[in-house]
């Protein structure tokens, strides 16, 4: 039987597939003459700039353009729905959200910040809820495994935001605003350079009574101050050094208690030509998570506090040696997890110690990327990943391409040493991913094609020991299968992007779907330009979800419409209205949490 969704599913599935056909390539020659945006240099594939389509890899850019036509409130709204990408939220503003790439989970990907890495050493994942979108530039998100480059956690994938280097002239910004659910948003920067020197200095603040994340429950607030600060000098020679400081601080509430928490990086690098053909790059950095969790008084327990705050310092070293048309990267990295607060772990540090390397070879047409990675790791042993890819250009605007890669993710200070039922004989999960993808790359359009398998091994779930109490053990297999399409379009004042994703998340050993993961997603984005005024809007579409693992609290599928218009009004002066869900959709990506209604957001601008 087709139901309503199936119907809508397939008509956005032809528009989207067709819309590309219908655009005239210019390009008379077949020569590569396509826009940066449509092909950006993109650093994060393969630790070494490449354009989207030389990269070998499934990615997507996030530009400063869509940032600022888009201005989310939070950073899972700018992710949810993007090629290969699925949010579960518990309520809106500032409240818990799990970012799943590729079907993997929350603590399967990695969260990067120029570079640096950001995470809860107990969980193991990120707090993607508590970073401003506004602090930063542009976002890559490239999708598969990158456990060969980046170690533990890097499965499904890997998101890196990018923070302003500023030049030129010195030039401020200002924005001022407020909206739905008594809502305030305040940001301000200042960025330039002059003799090599490059500067950009931010602040943002966001306040909200925010909505209940229960039905018929009290408003949750949230509350988040941010500061940046990132300098840089290029000496004469070439040689260059930096750092980098980001902290946001705030609270959020939640139903039956609140919650302080910091999230902070902060890091300084150097970069040394030793020659014509060989850089060498030393980074140290420091990331911070911590939460104090005030739990309210109830009928069965008294008010309570609890404090956990992890610490990671790493010390990487890369190197990148050119041979003509070929580039061989090899580095070696060293990283000390520190955990603290009141959760009483049996083992509070671990470290761990890794040296890698990868060659990115360019026999034209064909390109090949190789890497290897060894982790020694106090806690959990030994890891070796490597990952290959290989791509054939049929000509100026086709490349076929075609990869495997192994990854893996490390157990957490939860999953080992909670206290109680942590078990420090975990093994780390471990995967192995095929993937088979075409692009199409023109002067005003492009399209991207893929399908993968990932085989999960080793997942970590709670299970019953011989004794009859549950702790974390290695009992799951899952396989994940999906196909990915990703178009993008400049033409004239217009400009669109599209994402239909499949997904095929099964858990090996019950046959089930695993859950909160969506298995069919679309998004659709298009902006127009029209003199002083801008318009646009964008279009998210998702099927049903289960709650459970048995696959029978199913969550229904929804569609979000979000609104969007500009207007330059006077010289350096713009302002921009948003109007988040603006159907009023009632919709849940996890069981009892509700999302926000209808939202409208006015800002006022000031500056570039």
């Amino acid at each position: 039987m087709t139901t309503p969704f199936s119907r809508r599913w397939a008509l956005a599935s032809l528009c989207l597939g067709l819309a590309p056909l219908a655009i005239a390539d210019d390009t008379e020659d077949g020569a590569d003459t396509t826009e940066p945006r449509l092909n950006p240099l993109v650093v994060t594939a393969a630790l070494a700039p490449r354009t989207a389509d030389e990269s070998l890899a499934s990615v997507t850019v996030i530009d400063e353009a869509d940032l600022r036509r888009q201005d989310p409130v939070s950073l899972p709204d700018l992710l949810r729905g993007q090629p290969g990408v699925d949010v579960q939220t518990n309520g809106s503003f500032g409240k818990t959200s799990s970012v799943y790439i590729r079907g993997t989970g929350n603590d399967q990907s990695l969260l990067m910040i120029d570079g640096i890495r950001l995470r809860s050493a107990t969980t193991g994942g990120p707090a993607w809820q508590y970073l401003d979108p506004r602090m930063f530039q542009r976002a890559e998100i490239v999708r598969g495994p990158r456990g060969s480059l980046y170690g533990a956690g890097a499965v499904g994938g890997v998101v890196q935001l990018f923070t302003p280097e500023g030049e030129g002239e010195p030039t401020p910004r200002i924005s001022l605003g407020g909206g739905s659910f008594d809502t305030r948003r305040a940001s301000a920067s200042l960025s330039g350079g002059e003799g090599g020197t490059r500067y950009h200095l931010a602040a943002s603040h966001l306040d909200t009574d925010g909505t209940p994340v229960r039905e018929d429950g009290e408003d949750k607030g949230f509350d988040n101050t941010t500061g940046l600060v990132r300098l840089s000098h290029t000496f004469a020679g070439g040689a260059e050094l930096g750092l980098l400081g980001l902290r946001a601080r705030g609270n959020t509430e939640y139903d039956g208690g609140d919650m302080d928490f910091v999230q902070q990086v902060a890091g300084i690098y150097g970069v040394v030509p030793l020659t014509e053909a060989w850089s060498s790059r030393l980074t140290l950095s420091e990331a911070r998570d911590e939460v104090d969790d005030h739990q309210d008084a109830s009928s069965w327990s008294a008010a309570s506090t609890s404090v956990i705050e992890t610490r990671t310092r790493t010390a990487r070293w890369d190197n990148t040696l050119a041979f003509g048309a070929h580039e061989l990267v090899v580095g070696a990295e060293h990283v000390e997890d520190r955990v603290s607060g009141t959760s009483g772990h049996a083992v509070d540090s671990r470290h761990n110690s890794a040296a890698f390397a990868q060659g990115l070879l360019d026999f034209a047409p064909v390109t090949l990327q190789a890497s290897l990675r060894h982790d020694d790791n106090e806690a959990y042993g030994e890891e070796t990943t490597g990952s290959v890819a290989l791509g054939y250009d049929l000509d100026a605007r086709h490349t076929l391409r075609a990869s495997y890669g192994t990854a893996f993710k490390a157990p957490s200070f939860n999953d080992l040493y909670w206290p109680g039922s942590g078990n420090p004989d975990l093994d780390p999960e471990s995967s192995q991913t095929l993937e088979l993808g075409v692009r199409g790359q023109y002067r005003t359009w492009y399209w991207d094609l893929a399908a993968y398998q990932t085989e999960l091994e080793d997942m970590i779930a709670w299970a019953p020991t011989g004794s009859g109490l549950w702790t974390p053990q290695n009992v799951d297999e899952a396989r994940i299968r999906g196909v990915e399409l990703a178009t993008g379009v400049e033409l004239d004042d217009w400009t669109l992007a599209g994402a239909l994703t499949y997904l095929d998340p099964e858990n090996r050993e019950s046959g089930k779907d695993l859950r909160r993961r969506a298995t069919q997603s679309l998004r659709l984005d298009i902006d127009r330009e029209l003199g002083d005024w801008s318009l646009g809007g964008s279009w998210i579409v998702q099927n049903h979800r289960y709650d459970d693992a048995d696959n029978q609290d199913r969550l229904g599928g929804f569609g979000l419409l979000n609104l969007r218009a500009g207007w330059a009004f006077a010289p350096g002066w713009s302002t921009r209205l948003t109007l988040e869900n603006a159907l009023d959709k009632d919709y849940e990506t996890a069981r009892d949490y509700v999302n926000a209604g209808r939202a409208a957001f006015l800002s006022v601008q000031f500056g570039g």
